[in-house]
């Protein structure tokens, strides 16, 4: 097994602008290993299909159980693994900090942070402070050994559609050291392209499969360095074990007793 600095190093390489990795996101140790077995180099977790798995909706699994997930994860494969981890589950460039130090020692190669507060009055955090929570997560890591950082501006998906702003935010991300560059829900491809133009570290984005308005050749034709699944592997999963169950009972309805 790789060491996790072998796999940080790995894990850099792979963040290629114009020939992106396909990051795929799973949510337990099982569904890792079939990825590592179907030959992708790198995985992320999903902090939907972990909501999926514990029955609860998305950011309430809480910071113990994403990281003993996380943590099970990663000492399941050979391959590097990136863990979403929200907004590192609070408020405080303290908690971002912690929480790298923690990822660490799960043996991840990356992690990400989130400028989303939760709460629905305020839901993204004001620049000043969604970027020093950036740079405390950076530096704690640094620190403590080596991660790859990932920076998310979520405007995007909280109502705040503005594409200015969230160049301006990735921008600041980028000054403050974080690695990866991620503004999940971007609408078009266009706004991918600003995205990458407007940035030197490589940047992340969402690729749905089977979508037909953005494919993975669409995204890394403007430059885009990661690619993400988010949770959609999750929920096609759940959506097919419950169509394959509906189907076994369906078929009560035209038996015939002997």
């Amino acid at each position: 097994m790789r060491t996790q600095a072998d796999k940080v190093r790995a894990f850099r390489a792979l963040h290629q602008p114009g020939s992106p990795v396909v990051m795929p996101n799973i949510w337990s140790a099982g569904t890792a290993i079939a990825m590592a077995n179907a030959g992708f180099e790198a995985i992320a977790t999903t902090s939907g299909g972990l909501a999926l798995d514990h029955g609860v909706r998305d950011g309430e699994v809480g910071r113990l159980a994403s990281v003993l997930a996380a943590t099970a994860i990663a000492a399941a494969v050979d391959i590097p693994v990136s863990a979403d981890f929200e907004n590192c589950f609070g408020d405080s460039a303290d908690d971002c900090a912690s929480l790298m130090v923690s990822a660490i020692r799960a043996g991840l190669a990356g992690a990400s942070v989130e400028d989303a507060s939760g709460r629905p009055e305020q839901p993204i955090y004001e620049l000043d402070h969604a970027t020093a929570r950036v740079k405390a997560a950076v530096d704690a890591a640094r620190a403590a050994g080596d991660l790859v950082v990932t920076a998310r501006a979520e405007n995007f998906l909280h109502g705040r559609p503005d594409l200015d702003d969230t160049v301006s935010r990735l921008k600041a991300f980028e000054a403050a050291g974080a690695d990866v560059l991620f503004a999940p829900g971007l609408p078009d491809l266009e706004a991918i392209r600003a995205v990458c133009n407007a940035v030197s570290k490589p940047v992340s984005v969402i690729v749905y499969p089977a979508d037909p308005k953005m494919s993975a050749g669409d995204v890394a034709s403007v430059g885009v360095g990661r690619i993400s699944l988010a949770g959609s592997l999750a929920r096609l999963a759940h959506q097919t074990i419950v169509a394959a169950a509906q189907d076994v009972r369906a078929g009560l309805s035209g038996s015939t007793t002997p």
